[in-house]
């Protein structure tokens, strides 16, 4: 009776389940790739970025090589570096703060909201005057949409309106949600995510991409993707990054799109479960302590 029962660690995000699934349509896609062997720059990076502004209602996609290149290549076609401070959500991962360092400028971390751990507009406000008490010029804010839960983008926009700052959109935690009927992706000068493996729209390897309405900066964010190209491949106009999407990751990622509205439908309801709260949890303890012994 003293037996302890063996608990079954549960992935974060199983790949090999979203593998099975999509089984034949993923193996034709990669092997198109094979067949046309345009690894860089293939078809597949054009018709991702197109599929992926219809889904989310931004005007332009730039697909890259992660979501810490997505951020750096915002800052970069914005010109924020060295004097500049960007403010960033004290919870997050280091590659919020980090891109900001990487690009020359100074991240303030400010608070966030004890009950979504999304930037709290209040402390943004009292980041915005601390930056410019050490000296800084102020010119972005990166919200965090985390968790699958949207910052609060109409307070985060209220504090940037009369400030002259751009908000950069992180939504590598919450691709796919939505903010006031609005898909995230659509809030402020650009978004940038991340298709890491463990992101909730990820392929198989890395790959990121930034979502804007601005076609200016579109054109800019394509020539920082590629060593600063301007009119063809040797004329370099700016610093730039070698930082494109791979073509076999855009393929993967075209097939897993075709099922993602069902998996965000899927954890939503595997999230209603948990928030049924501990007499669930109690509920399936004591079924599984009954499973046990019976099979004892």
């Amino acid at each position: 009776m003293n037996r302890q029962l063996r608990s079954q660690p549960i992935p974060f995000i199983d790949v090999a389940a979203q593998r099975r699934r999509l089984g034949r349509s993923l193996d034709e896609a990669v092997s198109r790739v094979l067949d046309h062997c345009q690894f860089v720059n293939g078809p597949e990076v054009t018709q991702l970025e197109a599929e992926l502004a219809a889904f989310s209602g931004a005007r332009h996609v730039v697909s890259c090589s992660s979501g810490t290149d997505a951020l750096l290549m915002v800052l970069m076609a914005k010109d924020v570096g060295s004097g500049d401070a960007v403010l960033c959500p004290s919870f997050t991962f280091c590659a919020t703060g980090e891109a900001v360092a990487l690009a020359g400028a100074t991240p303030v971390f400010v608070d966030v909201e004890a009950t979504t751990f999304n930037i709290d507009a209040a402390s943004l406000k009292r980041g915005i005057a601390t930056a410019r008490r050490l000296g800084l010029r102020p010119r972005a804010v990166i919200p965090v949409d985390l968790f699958g839960q949207s910052a609060d983008h109409d307070a985060i926009g209220a504090v940037v309106e009369g400030e002259g700052l751009f908000v950069l959109d992180d939504v590598a935690q919450g691709f796919g949600a939505s903010y006031r009927g609005r898909r995230l992706g659509t809030f402020g000068l650009a978004t940038a995510t991340s298709f890491f493996p463990a992101k909730p729209f990820g392929c198989f390897g890395d790959g990121g991409a930034i979502f804007t309405d601005d076609s200016g900066l579109a054109e800019t964010l394509r020539s920082v993707r590629v060593h600063g190209q301007g009119s063809d491949k040797y004329d370099n106009v700016r610093l730039g990054l070698t930082a494109r999407l791979d073509t076999m990751q855009a393929a993967i990622l075209i097939e897993k799109l075709k099922i993602f509205e069902d998996e965000i439908a899927a954890r939503n309801r595997v999230a209603e479960r948990y928030a049924r709260g501990p007499s669930t949890r109690s509920a399936c303890r004591r079924a599984r302590i009954a499973t046990a012994l019976r099979r004892r």
